[in-house]
């Protein structure tokens, strides 16, 4: 897959790649509301027989215009790329967005963007999708501006789950934010899956037998303190299976920044260095503070036993879930 960055903008898009149909949308989790709009793109593409592409923006508008308090990210640009190019796209296109950017009009976005640099032949996007300086630019002024520049426009109305609920980023990350990771997957349609490098700890674990793969999630994530039973994923696509406690390991320090640190089962080789994925299947308690060390690894035992019973029978929740998480 070819995602193009901020320092390629300016560059012609590649000829195989011009013409296609275009996804537009932050897609933050790519989430089963999202996947709405990107089968319907993939559907249009193999109908016209022309590429298909997603076009989105780094960083997440809402992070450019209240920089104090950024958005906690579900999916970061490698494992949004990773996921849409899973579900069949053959580009992304991570559009530089800021201040700037939001002050040029929508239909200068229309013409240098979508005309002149990307060919569309065809916009999908969401219902309530708008553009441009002051948000001038929505669905009825989407549609004119392709009957003008002659590429079709294709709106995709809210997906609602099988409560009739929307499902949205925000619904999302407050699930998480409970721990709830298991009602998060089914609106994500993939088990909630973070990425990061492995880095070295204090390397506590290892003294007591419980070895831990250190990852730093940013700052801004949500998700609650805890344990929880998880499937580890290495560079190279092997899938292992972990218990991971996310927090501030209270047992050992006063005032540590969060970490997630996961157990791998069955496994004993070197992980620093290496990017990888740990997707969530359950959440089985939360962080507790312990009398002493041995009360805390008698607990990790039972963790341990907790989560290999949770996950032997664990079954794909979807396509996308099976390419992701199995």
């Amino acid at each position: 897959m070819t995602v193009f960055h901020r320092n390629e903008k300016k560059e012609a898009l590649p000829s195989a790649l011009s013409g296609g149909v275009i996804a537009i949308g932050n897609f933050d989790g790519v989430h089963r509301g999202h996947q709405a709009v990107l089968s319907r793109a993939l559907e249009r593409a193999e109908m016209l027989g022309v590429p298909a592409l997603v076009l989105t923006f780094e960083p997440h508008p809402r992070s450019v215009f209240n920089p104090q308090k950024p958005v906690f990210r579900l999916t970061p640009p490698p494992l949004r790329a990773r996921i849409l190019e899973a579900m069949g796209f053959q580009s992304v296109i991570e559009y530089p967005f800021d201040v700037d950017f939001s002050q040029r009009s929508a239909e200068d976005f229309v013409r240098s963007i979508l005309v002149e640099w990307l060919g569309a032949s065809e916009v999908v996007t969401g219902f309530d999708f708008h553009f441009g300086k002051g948000r001038e630019g929505g669905p009825a002024f989407l549609m004119e501006a392709g009957s003008r520049h002659g590429f079709g426009v294709t709106l995709v109305d809210a997906f609602r789950d099988e409560g009739a609920d929307v499902v949205s980023s925000s619904r999302i990350r407050n699930l998480l934010a409970d721990g709830n990771v298991s009602e998060a997957s089914g609106l994500l349609g993939y088990r909630f899956t973070v990425e990061a490098e492995v880095v070295k700890g204090n390397q506590l674990g290892r003294t007591l037998g419980f070895p831990t793969a250190n990852m730093k999630l940013p700052p801004e994530a949500t998700l609650r303190a805890g344990i929880y039973a998880v499937r580890f994923r290495r560079p190279d696509g092997v899938i292992r299976d972990g218990v991971a406690s996310f927090g501030y390991r209270p047992t050992v320090t006063d005032n540590g920044a969060a970490w997630l640190e996961t157990f791998v089962f069955d496994f004993s080789g070197d992980l620093y260095g290496e990017t990888c994925s740990v997707s969530f299947f359950g959440h089985l308690r939360d962080e507790w503070k312990f009398d002493g060390l041995d009360l805390l690894v008698a607990q990790i035992r039972k963790d341990e036993q907790e989560a290999r019973a949770l996950l032997a029978g664990v079954r794909p929740i979807g396509e996308l879930d099976e390419k992701i998480a199995f």
